[in-house]
């Protein structure tokens, strides 16, 4: 078979769908082990910046603030690698509705904090203003290439590739 041949029954858009969430598993993994390596390293911060949201009781908030970074890191880990690719942009799918909804609850409240995502959170200083509208949508865009993991998990170089491609 020649360079621009392809194997018989694979369509422009199952070729193309598994470049673009190879890139979408490259994004949101790198997204997820990035904000929970900066979480990891400072686990006090990360209780504090969920307990900052005001919606869980202290004692499970500290758990979450724990858990979560590890979570995080495991669920990049996975979809950085390729496998149990569905799951992990289910879970994935699930945390980024969980922030949209805790953000847009903090906002909506008129609390005055940072959202914790990449390390830190807590309430802000004095005059600093809180950046809820961009994390929203920048939680939005991760949510929809998390979405297209959900729907096509099987991409290139990944080891569900691997696994499961069409013999």
């Amino acid at each position: 078979m020649s360079k621009t041949e392809h194997a018989p029954g694979t369509s422009l858009l199952n070729r193309s769908t598994e470049w673009i969430g190879l890139a979408a598993r490259l994004i949101v993994g790198g997204v997820w082990i990035v904000a929970g390596a900066l979480k990891v390293t400072d686990l006090r911060s990360s209780v504090r910046a969920v307990q900052a949201y005001e919606l869980l009781p202290n004692s499970l908030a500290e758990i979450v603030g724990v858990l979560l970074p590890l979570m995080e890191i495991g669920i990049g880990a996975l979809l950085i690698v390729g496998l149990a690719t569905q799951i992990s942009a289910v879970l994935s799918s699930a945390l980024f509705v969980a922030f949209i909804v805790g953000i847009a609850s903090a906002w909506a409240r008129g609390l005055q904090i940072d959202c914790g995502c990449f390390g830190g959170g807590g309430q802000l200083a004095e005059g600093e203003a809180p950046e809820y509208l961009s994390k929203i949508l920048q939680d939005i865009g991760l949510l929809a290439l998390s979405g297209l993991l959900v729907w096509r998990p099987v991409t290139r170089f990944s080891v569900d590739h691997i696994l499961f491609r069409a013999k």
